[in-house]
Formats: structure tokens, C-alpha cells, sequence
């Protein structure tokens, strides 16, 4: 199943550019932990070039092109970019696979939600013309107002390895839909797909400079993005660290943020569960994506009367999960996206077992493979509320055990830390799951299940793990502006000020 990836250069103002200092940065297949080719890295020069590109797309023929034409001309777009994803979505799959190192067919359910994504924006952009010039009903007769959805202007997104296209197409297509015209910068563990959907963009015609793509390293590319003074809103998708300093560069020029940080999810498990079934939907909400997800369930709490059994049950399941190549038949664990990764994963483990955690599986490379960044399902039990592996984010194949007994217990637990993104709980007693639904501090709740997601719902977290919502039809919020129109509509004078009196 050979595969080459393509050499691209910047795509900026519809045309492929070569960066301004001409550097790149080679692109390491995880699983062989060989160089099989580069991307280019721009800087803060390739960045201003973008950024004007976009403010003069927004501007072309007055806005007719793009910004103040219809939302479904906008959509006509969106569907072509939707439909010529479908057309190469086995290409765009294996290159995930390979760039990311997630399993073939994640990543080609991925490439499914990208074109379902596009569509569903599109629906969005046909249903704003509808919403335009809404009438406001106000207390006085004497005057008129209505609002208009405008399109907030040149978008700065920065997007993450994890779902290299997936993650950018949340904020491209709502942006594109809203009317913007955006600038991303994907990271740089993973960004190949995201250059070729400058090529798709290409081929489906639309306007130059409406999408521009800068692949690059954060601080010579990202830094640069978030403080530029011509870029109205930067959405971000990271680590809350990362997601701290966007915010800091943002507010230089008071600009609208939205932020998708990081996590450490609780899934709390009852004692009057299926054990086999709750058993999976742990490991999926752990070990999805090679347990690189923000919004990962890594925190189990199970009740003490099936603890034992449940561990017992787990690593019996986590010893069947099949880790390979992500391009081998049936792989449900690939390795890791970056040998920095791998290592820092690792050293969350040490500590771990320095610190009196039990490693009760996983926690090291498998033994069949020799290269690659791979690690073990790792389960960790034994563990206290004072340890790292509780408090903080592993992002890689790691789940964390700990026992409750009695309900309260359970949701303080569950909301023991400085994240507030997803949250799970598993249990037939669906008055108490409502319970719980309350009481999680998370954006996110996952009832029986962990880890689904849907283009038509709300994503975002509280406290550390961000604010702002993407997806459904708040995705397409965040980058719309609104404007208030009131017209004065009696012919009779305000009134306010005494009238002059008449020169004899």
C-alpha cells in the first residue's frame, strides 16, 4: 500500500508559494520513524503575505465575490470541497495514516467526517440568508430595527496533529460559511493533508485567497498569526499552555479568541452496568486515536463492588487490541505522532510507578515492534488524587483507575481537576445518570458511550480546557459579527431639544 506524499509549497492567494526564506521541515512516518518527505515552514513574512492576501479576497469586487454575496453561493463551494473530498478520500486516508500515525480506518472515518463537515456548513450558509434582516420587536412604534449577520473578517486558525483534518475543517468550513476568509496554520507534526486540501480548493475554483494554508512551527508561524493587528478573530485548537500565550497575543489588539484546550475527562462506572460492554466504551474512550484526544476519558471511576473485576476485565481486552501499522488490516492502535511524544509518555509512566502507581498493563513499547513510536494500552491502577497521572494530561494511550463508593463521591471526583472538557457515565439507572449530568463541570457529557461526536452539536469545555463552541450552528457563530439597524420611522421631529425660534 505505497503511498508518496506530495511536496507542496505555501498555498497563498490560490497558487502555491515557495516560502520567503525557503526552508522546510522534514515529515517523520511515526511508524517507521523515517523521513519520507518535508513541508514548508513559513515565517512571519509568509504570514503578513497571507493575511493581505485574505483582506483583499474579502474586499474583491466590493465583497460580491465572497463576503456580502449569499450564504448559498458560499455553499455551492462547500459542497464541491465536500464532494471532491469523498472522490479522494482513500489517498487522504492513507496519508493520515502515515503522516499521523493513526490506524487506516480512523483515519478514513475521519476523511468522512471532513466531507460531512463541508456539508453540513453548506446547509448552514443557505440557512443565513433567511436570517438576514430579522426584525427586532420593539417597545416604541415610532422606530424600525432589524440585525444583519455579517461575516467577522480575515480568521486566523491554528490547529492541532491529532485530527490533522478533521480539526481544521471545524473551523474552516464554519468560517468559510459565515462569509471570512481564513488563514490556517495547521501543526507541523501533521499538516499534509491539510496542503492538499489547498490543491481540492484548487480544483473546485474558489476565489484566490478565501483559504490560505502556512505550514511552519509555532513560534516562527502560529505566534505570528495570533498577534497580527490585520486578523479579527484567532480560533485555536491545543494545550492550554499554547492556548494561554494565543490569548495573550490576541488581546495586543483585542481580538475575539475562541479557545479548545486541553483535558483530563472522568468516566464514572456504576455497579449495575453490562461489564463487558462498559469495559469497551472505557477503552474507546481512552485508546481512540491512539489516546490522543483532548477530550479522552482517561480518568476511570468505578464503583468499588466490580473494581477488581473490572480491571481484571480490562486488561483482558487491552491485550487483544491489535497494534501494528496503521496501514495493516484490522489496527487498532498505532504508534504515537512524534519520538518527543513517545518519550514524554513514557516519563508520565515512570512517574507514575515512582510515585506508587501500579502498572497493570502496557506503560512500554510492544515487543513485536522494534521501530516506531509505539506504547502499550496502558492501564494504571493504584492511583491517589495527589499523583500526576490523575491531575494532569498524558495525551497518549494511558488510563488512569481509581475506585468510589457512593454517588457524591463519585462526582467529586470526577470533577477533581483544572479541566472541564468532556465527562462519561455509564450505568442503567438513567435518573442517576441525569444526576450526573448536572453535576459533571465539562462541556461535554457522554451518557452509556464516550467519545462520539457529531457535526450538528456543540464542542467546547469550561474552566481550563477553553471557551467558545464549535460545531453546529454555534461553530458558525463564532464568526459571524452582528449588526444592529434602527430607522426612525415617524415623520413627526424628535422633539428633544427646543426648536430654535424663526429670524424676523
Amino acid at each position: 500500500m505505497a503511498i508518496s506524499i506530495p511536496s507542496r509549497q505555501l498555498f497563498i492567494d490560490g497558487e502555491w508559494r515557495e516560502p520567503v526564506r525557503k526552508n522546510r521541515i522534514p515529515i517523520i512516518n511515526p511508524a517507521t520513524e523515517q523521513i519520507i518527505g518535508d513541508i514548508p515552514a513559513a515565517t512571519s513574512e509568509d504570514v503578513d503575505i497571507a493575511v493581505k492576501a485574505a483582506r483583499r479576497a474579502l474586499k474583491r469586487n466590493g465583497g460580491k465575490d465572497w463576503s456580502t454575496a449569499t450564504g448559498a453561493h458560499r455553499a455551492k463551494y462547500l459542497r464541491a470541497i465536500a464532494a471532491k473530498i469523498i472522490e479522494k478520500k482513500s489517498e487522504f486516508s492513507k496519508l493520515e495514516a502515515i503522516d499521523n500515525g493513526k490506524p487506516l480506518d480512523e483515519a478514513a472515518w475521519d476523511i468522512d467526517d471532513v466531507a460531512g463537515c463541508f456539508e453540513y456548513n453548506a446547509d448552514l450558509a443557505e440557512a443565513l440568508d433567511a436570517k438576514q434582516n430579522a426584525s427586532i420587536d420593539l417597545p416604541m412604534d415610532t422606530f424600525k430595527c432589524h440585525v444583519i449577520r455579517e461575516p467577522i473578517g480575515v480568521v486566523g486558525l491554528i490547529t492541532p496533529w491529532n485530527y490533522p483534518l478533521l480539526m481544521a475543517t471545524w473551523k474552516i468550513a464554519p468560517a468559510l460559511a459565515a462569509g471570512c476568509a481564513a488563514v490556517l496554520k495547521p501543526s507541523e507534526l501533521a499538516s499534509v493533508t491539510c496542503l492538499e486540501l489547498g490543491e481540492v480548493c484548487r480544483e473546485v475554483g474558489l476565489p484566490p485567497g478565501i483559504l490560505n494554508i502556512l505550514t511552519g512551527l509555532g513560534p516562527e508561524a502560529g505566534a505570528p498569526l495570533a498577534s497580527h493587528p490585520d486578523v479579527d478573530k484567532i480560533a485555536f485548537t491545543g494545550s492550554s499552555a499554547t492556548g494561554s500565550k494565543v490569548m495573550i497575543a490576541a488581546a495586543q489588539n483585542v481580538k475575539p479568541v475562541t479557545l479548545e484546550l486541553g483535558g483530563k475527562s472522568p468516566i464514572v462506572v456504576f455497579d449495575d452496568v453490562d461489564i463487558d460492554k462498559a469495559v469497551e466504551w472505557v477503552l474507546f474512550g481512552c485508546f481512540w486515536t491512539n489516546g490522543q484526544i483532548c477530550s479522552a476519558t482517561s480518568r476511570l471511576i468505578v464503583h468499588e463492588s466490580i473494581a477488581d473485576e473490572f480491571l481484571d476485565k480490562m486488561v483482558k481486552w487491552a491485550k487483544n487490541i491489535k497494534i501494528s501499522d496503521p496501514l495493516e488490516e484490522g489496527c487498532r492502535l498505532g504508534p504515537v505522532v512524534s519520538g518527543g511524544q513517545y518519550e514524554k509518555i513514557l516519563k508520565f509512566v515512570e512517574t507514575a510507578k515512582s510515585e506508587g502507581a501500579t502498572i497493570s498493563h502496557g506503560g512500554k513499547r510492544p515487543e513485536h515492534l522494534k521501530k516506531g513510536f509505539y506504547i502499550e494500552p496502558t492501564i494504571i491502577s493504584d492511583v491517589t488524587t495527589s499523583m500526576q497521572i490523575w491531575r494532569e494530561e498524558v495525551f497518549g494511550p494511558v488510563l488512569c483507575v481509581k475506585s468510589f463508593k457512593t454517588e457524591e463521591e463519585a462526582i467529586e471526583l470526577a470533577n477533581d481537576t483544572q479541566y472541564g472538557l468532556g465527562s462519561a457515565v455509564i450505568s442503567n439507572d438513567l435518573e442517576r445518570c441525569n444526576r450526573l449530568v448536572k453535576a459533571f463541570e465539562a462541556g461535554i457529557v457522554w451518557v452509556n458511550c464516550s467519545q462520539p461526536c457529531f457535526s450538528q452539536a456543540p464542542w467546547g469545555g469550561k474552566k481550563r480546557s477553553g471557551f467558545g463552541r464549535e460545531l453546529g450552528e454555534w461553530g458558525l457563530d463564532n464568526y459571524l459579527s452582528v449588526k444592529q439597524v434602527t430607522r426612525y420611522i415617524s415623520n413627526d421631529p424628535w422633539g428633544w431639544y427646543t426648536a430654535p425660534s424663526p429670524k424676523l
